[in-house]
C-alpha cells in the first residue's frame, strides 16, 4: 500500500506557498503522480433596489480567471524538476463554476489516494474564491492532509522533503479514527516516531490503555514501531491535543475528522475545527 497519486488543492486568490511545499516532498518521498486543482465561483447576482452594470461580472471573472491561472503557475514551479520524468505523471485541472466549487473538487479526488490542501482565507463578503476544508473533508472520500498557514515546515538544505518525521496519533475508538490511522499507514512507515495518545476520565483509562496497546500491536504487525499511551482527560480536547503533540515533537497529527455532530463541532468548538483553523502543524485526517 503506497500513495501513488496525490492531489494537491490550491486555494485561488492567496499564497499556497506551504501546501505546494509539503506536496512536493511528500511526491518526492512516496514517488507518486501530482494533480493539481483549483476552483471557484463567478460572482453569484444577488437581486438589490441597485444596478450593477454588465462589465462588473466580466472584470470579476477575468480576475478569477488571473488568479487560477497564477495558482496553475505555483503549481507547476513547485513540480518543475518532475514534469519531463517518464512515469512521475504531472497534471493540472482547474474550473470557474456556478456548481459548489467543493464537490467539484472532491469529485477530482476520484484520481488520487491523498488530498493536500491548506485552509481557505476567511472572506465573510466573497465566498466564491474559498473551498471549506471541513466540506472537503466531508466529501473527499480520501484521506486529507491539512496544511495550515503558519505550519512550521522545515526543509534541509539537501532535500526539498518537509520534515513530516514524527506522528502522532490522536486516538479514539471510533470508526473514523481507525479509518484514519489505515489510510495514514503508507506514511506512517516512512516517519522516524509514532506515538498513539488517548485522552480518557479516570473510570475509563484502564480501557484507554488496552485501546492504544491494540493499535500498537496492529502497527507493529505492520513492520511500525509505536509508543503508547493513555492519560488523564484534561475537559480541554483540543488544548490538550496540542500539549501532547508538543511533547511528543510531532510534526503531524493522524484523527478521525468530525466524530461527531458537526454542528455540534463548529458550535461547540472541537478537536476537528481546532485541527483545521487553529493548529500549527500538519494533520491527516479522514472521515
Amino acid at each position: 500500500m503506497s500513495y501513488a497519486t496525490l492531489m494537491v488543492h490550491l486555494q485561488v486568490g492567496q499564497s499556497n506557498g506551504p501546501v505546494l511545499q509539503v506536496a512536493a516532498g511528500l511526491a518526492k518521498r512516496f514517488d507518486a503522480g501530482v494533480i493539481g486543482v483549483a476552483a471557484c465561483q463567478p460572482m453569484q447576482l444577488v437581486y438589490t433596489d441597485g444596478y450593477i452594470a454588465a462589465d462588473t461580472f466580466e472584470q470579476d471573472r477575468e480576475e478569477k480567471e488571473r488568479e487560477v491561472a497564477a495558482a496553475e503557475a505555483a503549481f507547476r514551479a513547485a513540480f518543475r524538476d518532475r514534469s519531463n520524468v517518464p512515469g512521475n505523471m504531472l497534471e493540472w485541472r482547474s474550473t470557474i463554476t456556478l456548481a459548489p466549487s467543493c464537490a467539484w473538487v472532491a469529485d477530482q479526488a476520484r484520481s488520487a489516494d491523498l488530498v493536500v490542501t491548506g485552509v481557505a482565507a476567511a472572506d465573510p463578503f466573497d465566498p466564491s474564491r474559498r473551498v471549506d476544508t471541513g466540506e472537503l473533508l466531508m466529501q473527499a472520500g480520501r484521506p486529507v492532509v491539512v496544511v495550515p498557514a503558519g505550519a512550521p515546515i522545515n526543509v534541509p538544505a539537501a532535500s526539498d522533503a518537509p520534515s513530516l518525521n514524527n506522528a502522532m496519533i490522536a486516538w479514539k475508538d471510533t470508526r473514523e479514527t481507525r479509518r484514519a490511522v489505515l489510510d495514514a499507514l503508507p506514511l506512517l512507515r516512512r516517519v522516524a516516531r509514532v506515538s498513539i495518545v488517548e485522552a480518557a476520565a479516570n473510570e475509563d483509562l484502564a480501557g484507554a490503555r488496552q485501546h492504544v496497546a491494540d493499535v500498537a500491536a496492529w502497527l507493529g504487525r505492520h513492520g511500525i514501531a509505536a509508543d503508547a499511551q493513555a492519560v488523564h482527560r484534561t475537559g480541554d480536547d483540543a488544548g490538550q491535543l496540542d500539549e501532547l503533540a508538543q511533547e511528543c515533537g510531532a510534526d503531524l497529527v493522524v484523527a478521525g475528522a468530525y466524530g461527531h455532530s458537526r454542528m455540534r463541532e463548529w458550535a461547540l468548538g472541537g478537536v476537528t475545527r481546532s485541527l483545521l483553523l487553529h493548529s500549527h502543524r500538519c494533520s491527516l485526517l479522514s472521515h
